[in-house]
């Protein structure tokens, strides 16, 4: 890859954002933490618009799970008061195929290994009892290294790659409301790139279930977006769909 995860816009980001929340933690120490380890179950779109041609890929979660290499998904969160920092890193490797409309061409195989790290640092704005309201700013680093190769008919194959690491500002809320003793529903959204030839986006919805202090279950719908410009060319990477997973709080 052009970039790794300890390249050098990843680790400016990732340094001011420990800077930050070094400055909050020294005002105050009595920190509670959330450690979760979550599945995403999503359908992958990806696409890459080149002078040839336009080639895209689709990959529903069940077609996923038979062509997966290697996955992780895994989030952290500290709280003191009304501060908050969010982290939340999801890595994947997998390759697939889809077929081709037109005798131009007998198929597209598309591999792929692709992770993303959002970090956050917010505030609660808004607090009551059953509903709590945090403003979050912070950064989302993408890195990618997407093949398309569309296989042979009538006419030739041909191979395009995007290889590509970006990091973003983004900023974003999130807000909770207690339903009952054991439920608690959230929303979180965000928006992030805020320059040309670079978007990314998500909405994340779930329910949470604590089954005592230490562990809850939640479960819910995610929908995450990038939009990139890779050496001229517009990258799209987009996965939707459910997510279930557990988290330890200490």
């Amino acid at each position: 890859m052009t970039s790794s995860f300890w390249g050098k816009n990843c680790a400016t980001a990732a340094g001011l954002f420990a800077s930050l929340a070094t400055s909050v933690s020294a005002q105050k120490s009595d920190w509670s933490y959330e450690a979760t380890i979550y599945l995403f179950m999503p359908e992958t779109n990806t696409s890459l618009s080149t002078p040839a041609g336009t080639v895209d890929g689709t990959l529903s979660f069940p077609d996923a799970l038979q062509n997966l290499d290697l996955a992780f998904m895994g989030a952290f969160s500290a709280t003191n008061g009304r501060w908050l920092i969010l982290l939340d890193y999801n890595y994947t490797d997998l390759s697939f195929s889809n077929s081709t409309p037109g005798p131009a061409t007998s198929g597209l195989e598309t591999s792929f290994t692709t992770q993303y790290l959002s970090g956050y640092l917010g505030y609660r704005v808004y607090e009551a009892p059953t509903v709590d309201v945090d403003v979050v700013g912070g950064f989302r680093w993408f890195d990618t290294d997407t093949t398309f190769t569309l296989e042979p008919s009538t006419a030739p194959g041909r191979t395009t790659t995007a290889d590509n690491s970006r990091t973003d500002p983004v900023i974003g809320a999130r807000a909770r409301v207690q339903l009952s003793d054991k439920w608690t529903g959230s929303g979180f959204v965000d928006y992030g790139g805020f320059r040309s030839g670079s978007e990314t986006w998500q909405v994340l919805l779930t329910a949470d279930y604590a089954i005592n202090d230490r562990w809850l279950i939640r479960g819910g719908y995610r929908y995450i977006s990038f939009d990139h410009e890779i050496d001229g060319n517009d990258f799209t990477f987009d996965q939707s769909g459910p997510v279930l997973g557990a988290t330890y709080r200490f």
